[in-house]
C-alpha cells in the first residue's frame, strides 16, 4: 500500500505539468495572446504610464519571450524548489535549491495573486464540505430504500422525480430560487444573496435569546446564506448517484455471493447491510473523485448567481480579464484537489472492499 501511494504521488507531477501545460497553451493561442489582459487593465490610462507598466510586467513575467521560456519560468516561479535569481540572466553565482513559492500578482486586483487564493479558497472549500455529505446521504439512502422496494410506489415516483431534478439547469434553478424564495414580491425567506448580512461582524458566534429578541448570530446568519446555493449544488448530485445507487444494489442482491447468504440463514438486513452495501457502494466511490472537483467547476455558476466570493466567480472574473497568474494559480489548486480526490478514491476502495490490494 505504501509503494502504491508513493508511486500515485510520483505520477501527480507529470499530471500536473500536463494539465497546467494545456491551460497555458489555450491562453497563450487565444486572441491577444498572454499580454491581452495587461492590455485591458491599462487602457484607460496615458500612453507613458501604459508603457511604463506593460515594461514591468513583461520583464517580470518574461512576456517578451518565446512561449517554453514563459512557462518554464512560471513553473520556476511556483515550485517549491529550483532557481533563486531567474532574472539575474543565469550569472555565474546562480543559486538552485529550496525557496519561497511565489504565486505572482494579480493583474485583475493588483494583490498577490496567494491572498486572493486564501481569501477565496475556504468560500469554496465550505459549500463543498457542506453539499458532498447530503448528495451522499440522500443518494445512499433513497438508492437502497428504491432497490428494497423495486417496482413499488416510491421507486417509480423518485425515479421520475430524479429523471426531472437531474434535467434542471443549475443557472435556471438558482434565478427561480431567487426570484421566488429571496424577493419581495413573493416571498422574502431567504437573504438574496452574499455570505453574511451587513450587520453580522455585530452578531454574536451563536444563536442567543436576548432582551430584544431572538439573535440568530454569526454562524447560523452565514448557514442562512448558504441555504440556496447549497441547493442548486445538490440536487442534480443526488439526482444521479442515488440512480447509480439503486442500480449497483439491485446487481449485488442478484449476485451468488447475497444468495449464498440467504441460504446460509442470514437475515435479509444483515445480508443488504453487511455484504449487499459495501460492495455497492464501489461506484460511488469511483463518482466521488469526478464529482468533487466538478463542484469546483459548478460553483461558477453558483457563487455568480448568489454573489459568494470563491473559487468559482474568482476563475470567472480571471478568465474575462485574461489574468495569467491568477487563472495559472487556480488552476494547479484545482488540479492538487482533483489529483487528491483520485488517490483518496482507490483507498477507499480497499475499505469497501477487501479483495481489492493495491501490493
Amino acid at each position: 500500500m505504501i509503494h502504491y501511494i508513493i508511486r500515485r504521488l510520483l505520477l501527480t507531477i507529470p499530471t500536473m505539468i500536463g494539465i497546467t501545460v494545456l491551460v497555458f497553451l489555450v491562453m497563450a493561442l487565444s486572441p491577444g495572446g498572454l499580454a491581452a489582459g495587461l492590455r485591458n487593465e491599462s487602457g484607460n490610462m496615458r500612453p507613458e504610464a501604459r508603457k511604463k507598466i506593460e515594461d514591468y510586467y513583461k520583464k517580470r513575467y518574461g512576456l517578451d519571450r518565446p512561449l517554453h521560456e514563459q512557462y518554464l519560468r512560471w513553473m520556476n516561479q511556483v515550485l517549491p524548489i529550483g532557481f533563486k535569481e531567474p532574472d539575474a540572466g543565469f550569472p555565474k553565482n546562480i543559486s538552485f535549491g529550496l525557496k519561497t513559492p511565489d504565486l505572482g500578482e494579480s493583474l485583475l486586483l493588483k494583490r498577490p495573486v496567494i491572498d486572493v487564493i486564501v481569501e477565496a479558497l475556504p468560500v469554496t472549500v465550505t459549500l463543498n464540505l457542506i453539499t458532498v455529505p447530503i448528495i451522499y446521504a440522500v443518494s445512499i439512502t433513497t438508492g437502497i430504500y428504491a432497490a428494497r422496494r423495486r417496482g413499488a410506489l416510491f421507486d417509480n415516483a423518485w425515479g421520475t422525480t430524479s429523471l426531472a431534478l437531474w434535467s434542471i439547469p443549475s443557472m435556471w434553478a438558482g434565478v427561480m430560487l431567487l426570484g421566488f424564495l429571496a424577493s419581495r414580491e413573493y416571498v422574502q425567506f431567504f437573504p438574496p444573496g452574499g455570505q453574511h448580512d451587513t450587520l453580522a461582524m455585530q452578531m454574536p458566534f451563536l444563536p442567543r435569546l436576548a432582551e430584544d429578541g431572538f439573535q440568530r448570530g454569526w454562524l447560523l446568519d452565514a448557514a442562512w446564506h448558504l441555504v440556496l446555493p447549497v441547493i442548486c449544488l445538490t440536487y442534480a448530485g443526488f439526482a444521479f448517484l442515488s440512480k447509480l445507487m439503486r442500480a449497483s444494489m439491485l446487481e449485488n442482491l442478484s449476485s451468488d455471493f447475497a444468495r449464498t447468504a440467504r441460504a446460509k440463514g442470514l437475515s435479509e438486513h444483515v445480508v443488504l447491510f453487511r455484504h449487499v452495501l459495501s460492495n455497492s457502494l464501489l461506484p460511488l466511490i469511483t463518482m466521488a473523485a469526478n464529482i468533487i472537483p466538478g463542484l469546483f467547476g459548478g460553483s461558477i455558476i453558483v457563487e455568480s448567481i448568489f454573489g459568494l466570493n470563491g473559487m468559482g466567480k474568482l476563475m470567472l472574473a480571471a478568465t474575462y480579464s485574461k489574468d495569467r497568474e491568477l487563472i495559472m494559480s487556480e488552476t494547479l489548486v484545482v488540479g492538487i484537489i482533483a489529483v487528491v480526490c483520485l488517490l483518496i478514491a482507490d483507498l477507499l476502495y480497499v475499505v469497501a472492499d477487501p479483495r481489492v490490494s493495491y501490493e
